[in-house]
């Protein structure tokens, strides 16, 4: 299974669309946004198997969830969490410090996405895999990350 996190991509509509013609091209099964999407006119570029959280620049939350419910995908509010191909998963922004601590040293998810950085890495805590992806906004490099379910192996893809 692959699947797509993507993050802070801040109304760029054009770099949200060259990276979601990646996703299809690479047959994406399911997209994590991990926040700072800031209108639902970037929302309604997704497909509906979009998994959303909101990000501190997400001020319209109304609008957001009204658009995430039009393309039928899932809001899950400030942070989420899924089992996929029997991997657990759990996604926030990374704003609330303590939120990200805590849901980093909880020891009950194999992956942590999150974003707000801008600044795509990774590291381990324990047995959880913690990675942003990077942005798709105020950075040199604009940068999503395919991952393969149940493997790990991860790719991070530079947008045009």
């Amino acid at each position: 299974m692959l699947i797509a996190v993507i993050s802070d991509t801040h109304n760029r509509d054009a770099s949200v669309s060259r990276a979601l013609a990646v996703m299809a091209e690479r047959k994406v099964e399911v997209v994590i946004h991990c926040g700072d999407i800031e209108a639902g006119a970037t929302v309604r570029l997704f497909p509906s198997h979009t998994h959303f959280v909101f990000g501190n620049c997400d001020r319209d939350r109304d609008e957001i969830e009204e658009a995430v419910a039009e393309i039928g995908a899932t809001l899950h509010g400030v942070w989420g969490q899924l089992e996929l191909a029997g991997r657990r998963l759990a996604f926030v922004h990374g704003d609330d410090h303590h939120l990200l601590d805590d849901l980093e040293h909880a020891d009950t998810f194999d992956f942590l996405f999150h974003g707000h950085t801008h600044v795509a890495k990774e590291h381990r805590t324990g047995q959880t895999r913690v990675i942003n992806p990077g942005a798709l906004q105020r950075v040199a490099v604009r940068t999503f990350l395919l991952l393969d379910l149940p493997s790990g192996q991860a790719e991070s893809v530079t947008v045009e």
